[in-house]
């Protein structure tokens, strides 16, 4: 949702850059905001997972996967998705 965010506030001001380049901009510039915040929540995720609970361990395993899931869609899938999304629609 970030990237998205930056993309539309980004191109709501800038109409001369290619759309694409734009994009490119914004995802690079969430991504180290991006990385650093799921790897800090992975991590603490990941001590309460070894040292907590039984009662707790599935519940924190389904939220370990969804923060890597969830990182890998938003930069791997979900931006390169709008950027062909896009491509169709002027076309």
């Amino acid at each position: 949702m970030i990237v998205y965010d930056r993309i539309r506030e980004d191109l709501s001001w800038k109409k001369d850059v290619k759309q694409s380049d734009e994009i490119n901009g914004a995802l690079n510039s969430t991504l180290s905001r991006t990385i650093n915040t799921s790897f800090t929540t992975f991590v603490v995720l990941l001590v309460i997972f070894l040292f907590g609970g039984a009662a707790i361990k599935g519940f924190v395993f389904a939220l370990m996967i969804g923060v890597f899931v969830g990182t890998y869609s938003s930069l791997c899938i979900a931006t390169p998705l709008l950027i062909d999304l896009t491509k169709k629609i002027k076309a």
